[in-house]
């Protein structure tokens, strides 16, 4: 482990999070997560949050940030609820659509004023999302949109597999419900709108004078947050507190390795820093 962790050295100028594993798992803070923050906060440098779990809506991560004891606005924060709407609502306004979702994405697809219907003859569009409430009758409305009536299309929220939690468990994500779909319909999912696209990382920048190349996205998971970030030319930091593990960077080749590799969140701050400020890893 100790040949693949390096930390920075100096500061950047925007910072661009993950949330789930990187800043909380669960219902805590990670170590050395709020000291952080606040050290960015203090130097005035931009912190953005992303998420690809559409479960949330921005204002429920400003509500769960806030209790964990980091104040964020809600601008500054972007998931998979933003994205997919701002998505559909820039290309298919018009668009008939069966989310497979929880409320908070179907929440914000009718407040934009997307018709959302589970009528498999009208629909054009079928959402797969992160949905604890999947069933055989939503996967019979999407084989029918797609498959009979042949006139929809799929997209998803993200591809993440599962969601981490504490303890070393999880829950089956968004890619699950998207396969399901493939396999009976002998379709492809058409659209990613989470990490790693890009349109993550335009929602993330949004009202930032800061070049790309002049950021950096700390994450957990190599195949989404680290991704996003070698696609867009981004510094990239994993942090080994959620999914990914020292041996995963490892069984990389150097080219597709993430800039940095930190054992807990507060490395960005470089150790000349943690000097000035009597920081020890004893703190949180």
């Amino acid at each position: 482990m100790n040949d693949i962790v390096n930390a920075p050295t100096t500061f950047q100028q925007a910072y661009v999070f993950d949330m789930d594993g990187t800043i909380y798992l669960g219902d805590h803070l990670l170590p050395g997560a709020k000291r952080m923050i606040e050290e960015l906060h203090r130097r005035q440098i931009p912190v953005r949050f992303l998420s690809n779990n559409p479960t949330k809506d921005p204002h429920q991560y400003v509500e769960k940030l806030a209790r964990l004891g980091l104040p964020t606005e809600v601008s500054d924060i972007s998931n998979t609820v933003v994205t997919t709407t701002n998505w559909l609502r820039a290309n298919h306004p018009d668009a008939t659509v069966f989310a497979i979702s929880e409320e908070p994405l179907k929440r914000s697809l009718r407040e934009a004023g997307i018709r959302l219907s589970e009528d498999p003859a009208e629909i054009d569009i079928v959402v797969a999302s992160y949905d604890r409430q999947f069933d055989y009758r939503k996967l019979q409305i999407a084989f029918d949109a797609i498959w009979f009536h042949k006139r929809a299309f799929l997209v998803q929220t993200n591809p993440d597999r599962f969601c981490p939690f504490p303890g070393g468990r999880g829950e089956p994500d968004c890619a699950a419900i998207t396969a399901a779909i493939e396999a009976c319909t002998g379709t492809t999912c058409q659209v990613n709108l989470g990490k790693p696209s890009p349109v993550m990382l335009t929602a993330a920048l949004e009202g930032l004078d800061v070049a790309v190349e002049d950021c950096v996205m700390v994450g957990d998971r190599l195949q989404t947050d680290i991704q996003m970030a070698l696609d867009t030319g981004m510094g990239s930091a994993c942090v080994l507190t959620g999914e990914a593990t020292a041996d995963d960077v490892a069984a990389l080749d150097r080219a597709h390795r993430p800039t940095w590799v930190l054992d807990r969140i507060d490395r960005l701050i470089p150790a000349s820093v943690w000097d000035e400020l009597g920081w020890s890893d004893d703190d949180q």
